[in-house]
């Protein structure tokens, strides 16, 4: 999988800006490639859960349509927690065929990682960018 670099910066930067609580977004791309990044609004307004406006996860298809890219994952943050998808992102994880970018923060210091879901289970995608 490849993510555009400029898609990392984006996601990190929603993600810093958002704190103490979670942010989410829809990530757009085609090919194994993911090329944008959509916010969205986290409606749990929580430090520790997030909820994706059903509006921007419709609107963010929409887009996708429009300019001939899929809907290929989804992003959130932890913001005083490691990158790692927590029992709640299992639990409540739809889209199997996502991909799951999760921008985590240990001592302030972003860290990035890509996951797919399968049975309950995290497994770790590395990524290019």
């Amino acid at each position: 999988m490849t993510i555009a670099s400029s898609v990392v910066d984006e996601v990190t930067a929603h993600a810093t800006e958002c704190q103490p609580r979670e942010c989410c977004g829809v990530l757009l791309g085609a090919a194994g490639r993911i090329t944008k990044a959509i916010r969205a609004r986290n409606i749990a307004e929580s430090s520790t859960r997030f909820l994706l406006d059903p509006k921007a996860h419709i609107e963010a298809r929409r887009r996708a349509r429009e300019e001939g890219l899929e809907v290929v994952g989804f992003y959130h943050s932890h913001p005083h927690s490691r990158a790692y998808p927590s029992e709640t992102d299992l639990t409540e994880a739809a889209y199997p065929e996502c991909v799951h970018l999760i921008v985590g923060f240990v001592e302030g210091t972003p860290e990035v990682r890509l996951f797919t879901y399968a049975d309950g289970q995290a497994i770790e995608r590395f990524f290019d960018s």
